[in-house]
């Protein structure tokens, strides 16, 4: 059975709980990062705690642990779980509230480890449907525990045998996925929004490994560019770098993974053997 940290202690997953007036499950107030591991090694840990800080800040939420002190817990609940990858969620809840509304400034920590649940090989071979959801997100740079928009977005986008949803905003800007970030081709360049988001930090590596591959275009984008996009593909956590062939119901490109979205793919995976080789 997996073992979870939960407030101070490490128990569990089946005893694993928080009181019902904690702001988390009242009012959705609190902050989240996932990560996960590569050959068993945490990928980025620190740049997930630092965005987890980032978030916390943004929704006015005071975090009393050190940077240091949170990458201490989840090593030690990985340590504590056997699995051949997994993945890291690590939350700062608002904490128990007396008038059931109004932070008690003791927010609690957890972190969940759990094995990885990978995509199927067919979303790297044949690539992905994705699906455009028309919404404007509050506070974009923060990664909240409030998931009801993105919740009704994947409802959509599997009724639509789609795996991801996109947001796009009432000025048709074209921004990021649920759970993923956006990149598409188009004359041989790398192109991606850059306001209105949440960096992804398999975005950054992305961009990181892109730089020396392509020329690199951040910027709006709108909805009408997407659909006439020569290649396109997501990136995520749990994803890594994922080819998408029909965005609602427009093919793109050959309707096949393209071969810049390949080499990315490639030259992504020679990076996470390289960082855990390194870690």
């Amino acid at each position: 059975m997996d073992v979870y940290y939960v407030d101070g202690e490490f128990v569990d997953a089946a005893d694993a709980c928080i009181p019902v007036n904690d702001l988390a499950v009242l009012r959705g107030y609190g902050v989240f990062d996932f990560l996960r591991t590569y050959r068993g090694k945490p990928f980025h840990l620190e740049e997930h705690v630092e965005r987890l800080e980032n978030s916390a800040r943004r929704i006015g939420l005071t975090l009393p642990w050190a940077a240091a002190e949170i990458i201490r817990i989840v090593h030690e609940t990985l340590r504590r779980n056997r699995h051949e990858e997994s993945g890291i969620r690590i939350v700062a809840t608002g904490g128990a509230s007396t008038d059931f509304l109004t932070p008690q400034g003791k927010p609690r920590l957890l972190v969940m480890v759990t094995p990885l649940a990978a995509p199927p090989d067919s979303w790297y071979s044949a690539g992905v449907k994705i699906i455009t959801f028309h919404f404007d997100r509050l506070i974009t740079d923060a990664k909240s525990i409030n998931y009801l928009a993105a919740t009704m977005a994947l409802e959509e986008a599997r009724r639509c045998q789609a795996v991801e949803a996109v947001y796009v905003d009432r000025e048709n800007r074209v921004q990021e996925g649920t759970t993923s970030n956006l990149f598409l081709f188009r004359d041989g360049m790398l192109i991606t929004p850059g306001k209105g988001i949440l960096s992804g930090i398999t975005r950054r590596v992305t961009l990181e490994i892109a730089e020396t591959l392509f020329p690199i275009d951040i910027r709006d984008l709108n909805k009408e560019e997407l659909m006439d996009a020569e290649e396109v593909f997501i990136t995520g956590t749990s994803k890594g770098v994922v080819p998408v062939v029909k965005v609602d119901e427009n093919v793109i490109g050959s309707g096949s993974p393209g071969p810049n979205t390949r080499r990315l793919m490639e030259a992504f995976r020679r990076y996470t053997e390289r960082y855990a080789d390194a870690h």
